[in-house]
Order: C-alpha cells, then structure tokens, then sequence
C-alpha cells in the first residue's frame, strides 16, 4: 500500500536571504524524495511549496526551522494545500 500524499506551501521568516537558505531547501528536499519549488519574497521571507509522503514532507517541515547555518528562522507558517498540481522535480524560481 502506498503511503499518504502530501502538498503543502510554507513561508519561513527570519534572517532566511542571502545565506543560501533556497539552495539548501532544494538539498534537503531532493534527499527526502520531495518535490516542489522555492523563491525569495519582496518582504525577505522565503516561500516554498513541498510534496510527496506524508513522513518525509513532515520531516522537511521540522528542518525548515533550522535552515542552513548562517540562517535564524523566527517563524514557518504552513498552509495545507488540496489541489492535486503535479510537480515533478525540486526548483529554484525567482
């Protein structure tokens, strides 16, 4: 049986620009077997959307708070998303 799907987009705040915080996203998500994208936002925040198993995108969550070093998360807000967009792959966009 396979395992529950999951699809969600999270906004991390904190000092999360300029210390490589999109490019260790895609690592760590791609070593999960997620998929998705991630962006820098106009307010300094980042945005990233993650899908796949249940477990592993809860993981990425929890490793969203920590980020890379050089970066001092203040805050994740996750939303839960009920769409089925199939992503394939891990994106860095602008």
């Amino acid at each position: 049986m396979a395992g529950h799907r999951r699809n969600v987009r999270a906004r991390i705040y904190g000092n999360v620009q300029g210390v490589g915080f999109r490019l260790w996203v895609r690592d760590e998500a791609t070593s999960l077997g997620l998929a998705g994208w991630v962006r820098n936002e106009a307010d300094a925040s980042v945005t990233t959307q993650i899908a796949g198993l249940d477990e592993a995108v809860s993981t990425m969550i929890e490793r969203l708070w920590k980020g890379p070093s050089g970066a001092s998360v203040s805050r994740v807000d996750v939303e839960e998303l009920t769409n089925g967009n199939a992503l394939v792959g891990f994106r860095i966009v602008a």
